[in-house]
């Protein structure tokens, strides 16, 4: 336990948190809805979620990470979707969680790294 009660590890997730609001107030995350069902259960349709568009200035992104991209054929459409592999030519494919209710790399292909608009770090609602 440390002060106020709260142990390590749900103090950390509540300054993980408050870090992303402030720097979400600050310019630095991108508030996005998620609309449909592809991502369910994880983000259900209508959830809000920040996104760092800084996140792979210095890094690629991994397998697992859920990242917002730019739809590779539909001009103004963005997705956000799991990192399912970051191929060696700069390409990664994207899956939503629920393959029946999702279009992604399986329809379209792998995406090139300039897709990729950032990295979602924190799940708002609902």
């Amino acid at each position: 336990m440390v002060h106020g009660g709260l142990s390590r590890a749900r103090e950390s997730g509540w300054l993980r948190r408050w870090a992303h609001f402030v720097a979400w107030t600050l310019g630095r995350r991108m508030r996005v809805r998620v609309r449909g069902t592809s991502m369910a259960p994880a983000l259900p349709d209508g959830s809000f979620v920040l996104v760092d568009p800084r996140a792979y200035r210095s890094r690629l992104p991994e397998p697992g990470d859920v990242v917002l991209a730019r739809h590779p054929y539909v001009r103004d459409l963005c997705l956000v979707k799991r990192v399912a592999e970051v191929a060696r030519q700069g390409r990664v494919a994207l899956v939503g969680d629920c393959a029946e209710a999702s279009t992604d790399s399986r329809d379209f292909g792998a995406v090139g790294l300039d897709h990729v608009l950032g990295r979602v770090v924190l799940r708002l609602s609902p």
